[in-house]
């Protein structure tokens, strides 16, 4: 029986980290265990675990500090209220509470989105409401972020104690997990749209890097159209990383010949790590991505994907990281 009882206990507490990796990520609503909780509530009718779920989301100390979408916190107040109130359970006054609070609050353009590391840290990040926002793409997380920034957490060596140079860094979750999880000795975060670089600063700072603190970070203007040999050698990157930056065949072209670049500009046997992490959303795309590296002289290798699943997103999206490299004799 105590060992049924702490199974039990277990579970629920799983499923409350589930609910509070989904809350301040903003996954969609419908991805959410809604199904533990009816279960609990019929079986209990108590609010007790609701309880505990307010203090794991929206009265968390993360939720004051960086707050989610107020459009998205009021849909989950809302619906914890549905399933409570099916569910024939006592009205819950901190609950109501909550959402009384949050209708009293007017939306923002920008909101919080927090991944939680391994270690219980989270990763909190400023992004924009609108998928597209100030004519880019760049100042949302997208999965490819996700799945790039869960590779690196299985695989360390590949950025311990090197100098790392991120292309199209967007609002800097990929980034930001390996300074804090993966002991490089430098990381640049890149981009060349000016409100995804002010957007990305701010991020890389409250997220505690930069200053004095290991590793030394910068966040740089990055063309890849203008970019100069010398700005590459000054970067001297030993590890080259990149998530969603494959989705235009003109930028495509433009990474490739940048690739090319940063791979001419180090000596054959220095040359750089290179990553690309793609979301296919257009096979004809991303197969003319490949077919330009091949026309340029570069191999590539699809890497095995990351084995754990430690941030919430969608695991069915075509994702595949791959390694770029010069072919011999390219």
């Amino acid at each position: 029986m105590a060992l049924s009882a702490q199974k039990e206990e277990r579970r629920r507490e799983d499923i409350l980290k589930e609910f509070r990796a989904s809350f301040f990520s903003m996954n969609r609503l419908a991805s959410f265990p809604w199904t533990f909780i009816e279960n609990e509530l019929q079986s209990n009718e108590s609010s007790e675990f609701i309880s505990e779920l307010l203090k794991q989301t929206c009265l968390h100390p993360l939720c004051g500090k960086f707050p989610p979408s107020v459009r998205f916190r009021r849909l989950f107040l809302t619906e914890l209220i549905k399933r409570q109130e099916a569910a024939g359970c006592d009205p819950l006054d901190e609950l109501y509470d909550a959402l009384a609070e949050v209708l009293g609050v007017e939306e923002t353009p920008g909101c919080y989105k927090s991944y939680f590391l391994p270690n219980g840290d989270a990763v909190s990040l400023l992004e924009s409401i609108a998928l597209i926002s100030q004519g880019t793409t760049g100042l949302v997380t997208w999965e490819a972020a996700l799945y790039l920034a869960e590779w690196a957490l299985e695989n360390q060596q590949v950025f311990a104690g090197r100098s790392v140079l991120e292309l199209g860094s967007g609002v800097g979750l990929t980034g930001v997990t390996i300074c804090r999880s993966c002991n490089p000795l430098r990381f640049v975060f890149s981009d060349c749209h000016a409100a995804v670089l002010q957007k990305l600063r701010e991020n890389v700072r409250v997220n505690g890097l930069g200053g004095e603190t290991s590793p030394a970070v910068s966040v740089e203007e990055l063309d890849w159209t203008a970019a100069t040999e010398e700005q590459i050698r000054g970067i001297g990157a030993d590890t080259v990383v990149a998530a969603d930056v494959v989705y235009d065949p003109d930028v495509a072209g433009s990474l490739v010949k940048l690739l090319l670049k940063i791979l001419s500009c180090s000596p054959a046997q220095l040359q750089p790590e290179i990553y690309i992490c793609s979301t296919v959303r257009n096979p004809e795309t991303y197969g003319g991505f490949k077919l330009q590296l091949e026309a340029a002289g570069l191999g590539h290798e699809v890497m095995t994907g990351p084995a754990g699943a430690v941030f919430p997103y969608n695991r069915l999206a075509p994702l595949e990281l791959i390694k770029v490299f010069r072919v011999q004799g390219g």
